[in-house]
């Protein structure tokens, strides 16, 4: 059985493509950023926000794998990140996103450019009445004046991207109890030369029928969504009434801007939110994420999408028949919701499956599980991490790793001779399994090979030398009472596993309670402790003790060889009485 699990566990190493461990931090260097937190007049931020934050981003990094990066806070307004690896910018820009989420109702949409004449107070237009019973609208410019509607184009699904911009897929739409689809679309007219067609619906000009805040308007008329990070100011805060927002999408794609009304969900309200697959018989080929809404958070979401619909049923083409989610301030997606209300608690977002792939969709998730930073954070600095240090204390501690196995295999074979080579088989057996579990954890969850790791491993040759010893002096002490060998290694097994079960169970809770209470290089050696811990009771019951009870069959160890480690004289053994009150010879089979 061990033997099928060997193999089986080295052929899903060959299938993943790799047959050495990866790296951690101090072994192969990686990256450190510093970030600091973005306060009003450079304040210091309260303390609590930022262990919340140290917190939160600790958590992103573990729903990553067992990456052993790091998370610290350092002085007032710094957190620095502690990233392995070559090219790991996707973990370093995913532990800072702020990961506020709103969903606000739509209230007008355009293109992203400015108008020609932004102005504070609305212009005339045919399209609906204002407060003057005249009807408000910007003024679009002549190179790219909104149609009537838009259709999604093939050509408008961002390939690439990095996280900073990874949650700008066209189009995602929630569906729940109801279900969420674009408005009809039409033909795109006015789109600046050399960009794909947008996918977010658009009335035939921005209407501001019930927007009482004039500043948003001229906001929004001024508004360039084509240039800077596009994060129009206040767009993040959701205590504003109303905000302009830009698209998140590459700048290879037509970006719409929005004005949008108050919030009506936030991310707080989101329960829980898991990546899925794509599902064909549902009609979904691409990757998407789940979200569940708590009580308040259902209800509230409900609301916002029976009025949207209300909107719909008026006017199929109205901007305000969409329910727009705001994530860091710019707009993920604004789907329409023309197919009923939501009411059931869960939505999701989705989009073309060469933008939307598992990758996308597990860090979205990431982000919105794990809740949304209390702080804003800016880069203050980024730095590559040489590996010298590390590979000069790694090549010390394999060699007192080295030395400390050479010890205890002298150790075995000199006091238990024969037996001796079974602890070291076992030995050789537990190491192959570790390392092929390393490599195989590296590849499926990120598992990176540190100094703390390879501490653990050390460690674990004790633990695993102990379990053997337990098991060789019960055989001894059975041995000595008289009793013939065959025997004694069952009776001895009997004794022997519950000590070792025990023994491994508290060093395994030991090392359980360390990795969740500790973080970083302390975690990263409970890990290794707690994975060779149950490599130790696989080997033991499935390796050690199937071996001695094959070689007890042999004459070797049957007649007791002063080599075997088990000979009566070296035992000091008692003799059982022979029939007739005669001894038997030592040299009878024991």
């Amino acid at each position: 059985m061990l033997l099928a699990i060997t193999v089986a566990l080295a052929g899903v190493a060959l299938l993943q493509g790799r047959i050495t461990p990866k790296l951690g931090l101090d072994l192969a260097g990686g990256t450190t950023v510093t970030l600091t937190a973005k306060t009003e007049k450079g304040k210091n931020p309260p303390s609590e926000q930022m262990n919340q934050a140290v917190k939160i981003m600790t958590q992103r990094v573990n729903g990553l794998g067992v990456s052993d990066a790091e998370v610290a806070k350092q002085g007032s307004n710094n957190i620095v990140v502690n990233v392995p690896g070559e090219g790991q910018n996707r973990v370093v820009t995913l532990i800072g996103t702020t990961a506020k989420l709103q969903f606000r109702q739509v209230f007008a949409v355009a293109d992203g450019k400015p108008t020609a004449a932004a102005a504070p107070s609305p212009s005339p237009s045919p399209s609906g009445k204002g407060k003057d019973g005249k009807s408000p609208s910007p003024s679009p410019s002549a190179s790219a004046s909104p149609s009537s509607q838009v259709s999604p184009s093939s050509s408008a699904s961002p390939r690439g991207r990095a996280m900073s911009q990874a949650l700008a897929a066209p189009t995602p739409k929630p569906s729940g109890s109801g279900t969420a689809s674009p408005a009809p679309s039409g033909s795109p007219s006015g789109v600046p030369s050399g960009l794909p067609t947008t996918t977010a619906p658009q009335a035939p000009a921005a209407d501001y029928t019930g927007i009482d805040d004039k500043a948003v308007i001229k906001q929004f008329e001024a508004l360039n969504c084509y240039v800077g990070d596009r994060r129009a100011p206040g767009s993040n805060d959701p205590n504003r009434k109303w905000v302009a927002a830009c698209d998140q999408k590459e700048e290879k794609d037509q970006i719409a801007k929005y004005i949008l009304g108050p919030v009506r969900v936030l991310g707080e309200d989101v329960r829980s939110a898991n990546a899925m697959p794509p599902d064909p018989q549902q009609g979904q080929a691409s990757w998407s994420v789940s979200l569940q809404f708590n009580g308040k958070g259902s209800r509230q979401f409900g609301e916002a999408t029976t009025e949207a619909y209300k909107s719909y049923q008026q006017a199929a083409g109205s901007p305000r028949s969409q329910i727009a989610i705001i994530l860091d301030g710019q707009v993920v997606s604004a789907p329409s919701i023309n197919q009923g209300a939501i009411t059931g608690g869960t939505a999701s977002i989705d989009g073309p499956p060469d933008s939307f792939n598992q990758r996308y969709a597990t860090d979205l998730a990431n982000v919105l599980k794990y809740g949304a930073l209390p702080l804003e954070f800016k880069q203050s600095s980024i730095d590559e991490v040489s590996s010298t240090l590390g590979a000069d204390q790694l090549r010390g501690g394999l060699i007192a790793g080295g030395i400390g196995l050479i010890l205890v295999v002298l150790y075995c074979l000199l006091y238990y001779r024969g037996l001796g080579v079974v602890a070291v088989s076992s030995l050789v057996v537990a190491s192959v399994i570790t390392y092929i579990s390393v490599v195989i954890l590296g590849e499926g969850m990120g598992f990176r090979l540190s100094l703390p790791h390879i501490i653990g491993l050390i460690v674990s040759i004790g633990i695993t030398a102990d379990s053997f010893i337990v098991y060789f002096e019960r055989l001894r002490d059975e041995l000595r009472a008289g009793r013939k060998l065959r025997s004694s290694v069952e009776n001895a097994w009997k004794r022997a596993r519950r000590t070792i079960l025990v023994a491994d169970a508290v060093t395994f809770l030991a090392a359980l309670v360390l990795y969740f209470l500790a973080v970083g290089g302390v975690a990263g050696f409970a890990f290794a402790m707690g994975l060779t811990t149950l490599i130790d009771v696989v080997v033991v019951f499935f390796f050690t003790k199937p071996m001695v009870a094959l070689l007890s069959r042999t004459d070797f160890f049957g007649k007791g060889h002063p080599l075997s480690g088990l000979d009566a004289k070296r035992l000091r053994r008692t003799p059982p009485a022979a029939s007739g009150g005669a001894a038997r010879s030592t040299s009878q089979e024991v």
